[in-house]
């Protein structure tokens, strides 16, 4: 028996519960257990339905709940796929930013742009970003200092196409994700975040005044437009001694 068809013979019709909420709980156990992981796509509507007795429309409102929670994300003409794993603050729970959590804390920060170009980018980054042939993306070097020193580490990618002249921003002053939205007018919906360990390189250490091989926060991102587009990738080291990923969990 597979994981759908056990969720079928979880599925009691004589309860007072509605069918597409125990679906829902039923989906929902299954990521949080790791029985589904981060990106796991799951079996097209129909066959969902099929397998497991019930309309497509309560299906869908079953998917519903777990989109608008969070924890599942439809891609047009690719299917329904389980986002990463939730941690907090808000850099993990929401899409927001270093900055902007800063800035609802009251921490007072400065920025340092290292770099602000625009760059052929790089195998890897064309893929995930889905750059056109020829195309090329700013890359966007900044580190990010509180009273007590360097914090984090930002690498940024961003589809010039989308953003025609975006080098010319001073990013000392303007956040990243304020100008796509503001000055360019895109509208970024989500994003898939992975969080590791890793022990800082050479130009690591330097810029976040580490010894070399220390351990950081290593924080991989993919941002994405409402139309599921990618516009944005990002790498970002962050200071594990200064800052701390707090993760606050809730068990439904």
């Amino acid at each position: 028996m597979d994981a759908t068809d056990a969720q079928a013979a979880d599925i009691h019709r004589e309860l007072p519960v509605p069918i597409h909420a125990q679906i829902s709980d039923g989906f929902r156990s299954r990521i949080a257990s790791g029985e589904w992981p981060a990106h796991y796509r799951l079996k097209s509507e129909p066959e969902l339905a099929t397998e497991l007795g019930v309309s497509r429309g309560t299906l869908r409102r079953a998917l519903t709940t777990l989109i608008d929670e969070g924890l599942l994300r439809q891609v047009r003409g690719r299917g329904t796929f389980v986002t990463s794993t939730t941690i907090e603050p808000a850099i993990a729970q929401k899409l927001s930013t270093l900055s902007e959590d800063f800035a609802n804390q009251g921490v007072a920060t400065t920025t340092r742009v290292v770099a602000c170009e625009l760059i052929d980018p790089p195998r890897p980054v064309a893929a995930l970003l889905e750059v056109p042939p020829g195309g090329t993306v700013l890359r966007l070097v900044r580190v990010r200092a509180a009273e007590s020193g360097p914090v984090a580490l930002l690498f940024n990618y961003v589809r010039t196409d989308f953003a025609p002249g975006i080098e010319q921003t001073d990013f000392e002053t303007a956040s990243l994700f304020g100008t796509l939205e503001g000055r360019y007018a895109l509208r970024i919906a989500s994003a898939r975040r992975t969080f590791s360990a890793e022990a800082a390189t050479p130009e690591v250490a330097e810029l976040l005044d580490l010894p070399e091989g220390s351990p950081v926060q290593y924080l991989e991102q993919v941002t994405y437009l409402s139309d599921e587009r990618p516009v944005e990738y990002s790498d970002v080291w962050i200071h594990s001694g200064r800052l701390r990923v707090t993760s606050l969990l809730s068990r439904r």
